[in-house]
């Protein structure tokens, strides 16, 4: 099936594509990709337009000229490309964003867990804990909150603990990647070990590390909305961030991926 074909079928269904700003480099340890599922509101020959990326209802703001890596999947096809930001526009009333239509894509395979190796993006790793008292998170919470302030003015983030010392009440720890972000959640990618666990539990403590970025982990609550099995066992699980012992804490959490995709872009901008 030709690419152009899926893309437009895409946008028939009222499908989405997936995009991350674009690193400088790609080489091993130099940071990892922040994926947005935006949806595909129009196409033509030069254009695409997609919806503006969102976090917990906040809209992401994306220079013009900015590049960004893009995946499209239709069934089993699969494609990575590049783009850049052409600039806003505006699709009904709420805004979206005009990406250069690409000259060329690069056929990739299907599977999530191939995506590091296939499409050149590396996922950031997501620690996550079945919550078992959901008001503990309150002073776990502010102290990432106070870590994150140290290290703005300059202390040492090391005096109010280290991490594993600012958990609420938890159960054992587990690892996922962190597939995408939505307007009030994260899709996540959970080896197949850990099934049991997402099936006895509801409620999570999730830290997001995004270095080199941000030195201090982006830490909250999240439900389980959703899971699904994938062809090769591993759990895709939707996630929604849960407020609701702490409602400040969102303003932080949408701060922080704010201050990340801001960085990402003045990275991009300095090597230009």
């Amino acid at each position: 099936m030709r690419w152009r074909s899926c893309l437009e079928q895409i946008h028939q269904r009222n499908g989405s594509i997936e995009i991350a700003v674009a690193r400088v480099s790609d080489r091993d340890g130099e940071g990892s990709h922040l994926v947005w599922r935006v949806r595909v509101l129009g196409i033509d020959e030069t254009n695409i337009v997609v919806e503006q990326p969102t976090a917990l209802g906040a809209s992401m703001c994306f220079r013009p000229g900015i590049a960004f890596v893009a995946i499209m999947t239709v069934g089993q096809n699969r494609w990575m490309f590049r783009t850049k930001n052409v600039g806003t526009a505006e699709h009904r009333g709420s805004p979206a964003l005009q990406l250069e239509m690409p000259q060329s894509v690069q056929r990739c395979q299907r599977r999530h867990h191939d995506r590091v190796l296939t499409a050149a993006l590396t996922l950031p790793e997501v620690d996550l804990w079945p919550l078992m008292d959901p008001k503990s998170v309150l002073l776990a919470e502010r102290a990432n909150e106070l870590r994150l302030a140290q290290g703005i003015i300059g202390a040492g983030v090391d005096d109010i603990g280290e991490d594993d010392d600012l958990l609420p009440e938890v159960g054992p720890r587990f690892t996922g990647l962190l597939l995408n972000v939505g307007g009030g959640g994260v899709g996540l990618l959970v080896p197949p070990e850990h099934n049991q666990v997402l099936t006895r539990h509801k409620i999570f403590w999730t830290r997001i590390a995004l270095p080199p970025e941000l030195d201090v982990p982006i830490c909250a609550s999240a439900k389980l909305v959703h899971t699904h099995m994938q062809s090769d066992h591993q759990i895709y699980a939707g996630m929604a961030f849960d407020f609701s012992f702490n409602a400040g804490h969102q303003r932080f959490v949408v701060d922080q991926i704010t201050r990340y995709v801001t960085l990402q872009q003045r990275g991009q901008l300095d090597a230009a």
